[in-house]
């Protein structure tokens, strides 16, 4: 059912979200999923026809132009971020489609169940475990899982999620991190390969090949609907940027479709921006002596 005070939109049950993508499954089409940082970068996505919006800090730092990767980073408090944004700029222009609050799972000043239900509360249908520490590896990833702000409390967060029917689409690194997502209850997970390729702040030597993505994509998705088939999979990230890229992952692995942030919040606004521009300074005027 639509929200109940107003008759339409978020939040949705975590049960009324999966029927929907599983209604775009139906008709053969991919889900496609987007970050938003701002209110109009969402406005516009929705009516561009995405599936579900997900909200995540990373998405302001790359929308003040800088790398999405700032949202690892101690620049700011990325769970009241993540609320601001959707409080004041996205949920108050989304019409229709699910937006997915980001949660930093492992924040250790945070009692998870209680920020949980403030996230519930303010009409999210569902969370996204973001800033994530499956992408940080080496010995800074080993300190933070001895120290007690792992991956393992993005798991847990996920647990509570699903105890208070949160829809939960998650990022995840490894096959072994999808087994953990499955086992707690995760309803979508993202096959993150590393930072998107591309544009003005986009990765190049940090990113893996096209083939190497693929591999890493399918060895998520099969140890998880070893343990949940019902579960939908997505891919993200590396070199898959582009509709064509993401063409190609689909034809070449079982996921179900595609999670784009970079992709297509930023990349959309980089070269509109530039060739609007550049079409209005393209302009003359005519001489008046």
């Amino acid at each position: 059912m639509p929200n109940p005070w107003t008759g339409k939109g978020n939040p949705y049950t975590r049960q009324e979200v999966r029927d929907r993508l599983k209604a775009t499954l139906d008709q053969n089409k991919a889900i496609i999923v987007a970050g938003a940082g701002t209110g109009i970068s969402a406005k516009f996505i929705e009516k561009g026809g995405a599936d579900m919006i997900i909200i995540y800090n990373s998405g302001r730092f790359r929308m003040a132009g800088h790398g999405s990767t700032a949202g690892l980073m101690a620049y700011g408090d990325a769970n009241a971020e993540a609320m601001e944004i959707g409080e004041f700029e996205v949920l108050p222009v989304v019409q229709e489609i699910p937006v997915i609050c980001g949660v930093h799972g492992s924040d250790p000043r945070r009692r998870m169940w209680h920020h949980l239900l403030k996230v519930k509360e303010m009409g999210f249908s569902g969370i996204n475990n973001f800033p994530t520490h499956s992408i940080v590896d080496g010995q800074f990833r080993q300190v933070l899982e001895e120290t007690g702000m792992g991956f393992d409390k993005e798991v847990e967060m996920v647990r509570i999620a699903s105890k208070m029917e949160l829809f939960s689409i998650v990022y995840v690194a490894k096959p072994e991190e999808a087994a953990q997502m499955a086992e707690a209850g995760a309803d979508a997970i993202i096959a993150h390969v590393g930072t998107t390729v591309g544009g003005s702040i986009g990765v190049v030597d940090a990113s893996c090949t096209m083939d190497d993505a693929i591999e890493r994509t399918q060895k998520i998705i099969d140890a998880a609907k070893a343990i949940n088939p019902d579960i939908f999979f997505l891919t993200h990230g590396g070199p898959i940027n582009t509709p064509e890229d993401v063409r190609v992952i689909l034809d070449k692995t079982s996921a179900h479709g595609f999670v784009g942030a970079s992709s297509l919040e930023r990349m959309g606004i980089e070269k509109s921006l530039t060739d609007l521009t550049r079409s209005f300074k393209s302009l003359t005027i005519k001489r008046k002596d």
